[in-house]
């Protein structure tokens, strides 16, 4: 019995000291952004290729208001409110919303069809502006996305659906609001799936490396997916604990069937 509860211990001992090697070892960097930009650099610079505004597509909601000094026409616009579903603070009723149908247009009360797919939204409000001079005296028209979602899957602290107001959003911006990847995210090839007139189109990103800010999929648009895959350490990891319970499973088995020999005997 002393010697069983002696190689115990010594066992013990030396997978502590194992497991305090293997934490020593890690490399940090595995962990950090723009690995490429040397600690000691003060200031850089970094030339970017240009924020370019979305476009509205079919089946994007907006929200279009309009005002003018006759309080009068602009109850006219006004439309029932429609119910915004977002993952983040939940729902809300917000009016004046339209769909952008299928051919890319709406109907406006009083002005009738108007085409904005394919615009930005500053072009939109413009174009209807221009519609609602005939009617309204200097009409004043704001047009948002009020669908504009990202999707953040895979090793990062919070995966869902998020729902933005800001048009201007990076896939650093989105990585933000998902709480980061974990340790065990892969930074280095960041998988972005975005639709493209009716396709898939996959593209990687590398965070290790400065020059994602080069990249034309720096910002995202209406409906991307951002995929975080697994590095090798959480695969081994994963092997590791599918070994660890086979191994305690066979050990329980063994012993039952040793003590059941024994009762038996």
């Amino acid at each position: 019995m002393t010697n069983f509860n002696s190689t115990l211990k010594k066992t013990s001992y030396s997978i502590t000291i194992l497991i305090l090697l293997c934490s020593c070892g890690t490399d940090r960097r595995l962990y950090s952004y723009f690995r490429d930009v040397p600690d000691s650099t003060a200031n850089i610079t970094i030339a970017d290729t240009g924020y370019k505004p979305l476009l509205i597509k079919p089946d994007d909601l907006v929200q279009i208001n309009i005002s003018s000094p006759n309080a009068e026409a602009n109850a006219y616009f006004m439309t029932p409110g429609a119910t915004i579903n977002n993952p983040v603070g939940g729902s809300s009723v917000t009016p004046n919303i339209y769909l952008i149908d299928k051919d890319g247009g709406i109907d406006m009360p009083l002005i009738g069809r108007v085409k904005i797919d394919g615009l930005t939204t500053m072009q939109a409000r413009e174009q209807i502006r221009l519609k609602l001079i005939a009617y309204l005296k200097e009409p004043i028209v704001t047009v948002r996305f009020q669908n504009f979602k990202v999707t953040v899957l895979g090793e990062v602290a919070k995966p869902g659906t998020y729902i933005i107001s800001n048009e201007r959003v990076s896939i650093l911006d989105a990585l933000g609001m998902a709480g980061d990847l974990t340790i065990f995210g892969k930074r280095e090839n960041v998988m972005l799936i975005r639709e493209k007139n009716g396709q898939k189109i996959i593209s990687r990103l590398n965070l290790n490396n400065s020059q994602l800010f080069l990249s034309p999929d720096y910002y995202l648009q209406q409906n991307d997916l951002v995929y975080i895959e697994p590095n090798k350490t959480k695969i081994v990891n994963s092997d590791r604990t599918t070994v660890r319970n086979i191994t305690i499973i066979t050990s329980l088995i063994s012993l039952t069937t040793v003590l059941l020999s024994r009762l038996i005997k």
